[in-house]
């Protein structure tokens, strides 16, 4: 390299305006200050780097948007699921309960028709029946099934059909058990005697 040469570049580096201008190639300009070297950004490169950082915020905030809907969905589905869940439970336990319900009123049948009656273990057994027909309801289990209403097979189960004077034809005469229900679900359909 030649003394003139060196001389030009040594000259360049200390005084930037004596330095070749690099805009006419497309490379931008070194500018030196603060002991740190900075690359001068063009007016076309800061409004496409604004540019990329408002869709990267736009993108972020749809990912947020898409986070927080994912959860609603989550959280929703959760507490049906949930809800579901403790109806089974409530339901599973009912028909643990029916038969002994059935049976209780049974007894009662039994005891007011025996010869030496006991009042007061009648009226103990018709406490206990209150009682446990009173937390049945409360569970959401309801009780249905009297003689009078019509007949509806996804409600009842008919044990037989036969012409009884001054019923209309279709409608119960006879509940042999109590149907049981929770909600629209039926737990024991009720076991009816109906008017041919």
């Amino acid at each position: 390299m030649s003394d003139q040469t060196a001389a030009a570049a040594e000259e360049s580096v200390l005084d930037p305006a004596a330095a070749p201008n690099n805009e006419s190639n497309g490379e931008p300009e070194l500018v030196s200050g603060g002991g740190e070297a900075h690359h001068a950004q063009a007016p076309e490169e800061v409004a496409e780097s604004s540019a990329t950082e408002d869709s990267r915020g736009d993108s972020y905030l749809a990912l947020a948007q898409r986070t927080q809907a994912d959860f609603e969905n989550y959280r929703k589905r959760m507490a049906r699921e949930l809800e579901s869940a403790s109806s089974r439970g409530v339901a599973r336990l009912a028909r643990e309960l029916v038969p002994t319900l059935d049976n209780l009123e049974r007894a009662l049948v039994a005891a007011t028709e025996a010869a030496d009656v006991d009042e007061q273990l009648i009226e103990g057994l018709r406490l206990v029946h209150r009682e446990l027909i009173a937390a049945l309801e409360r569970a959401g289990i309801e009780r249905y099934g009297e003689a009078g209403e019509g007949f509806d097979p996804a409600l009842h189960e008919a044990v037989a059909h036969q012409p009884v004077d001054g019923a209309d034809a279709g409608s119960i005469v006879e509940v042999y058990q109590a149907g049981y229900r929770l909600g629209g679900a039926v737990i024991r359909p009720a076991r009816v005697l109906v008017a041919a």
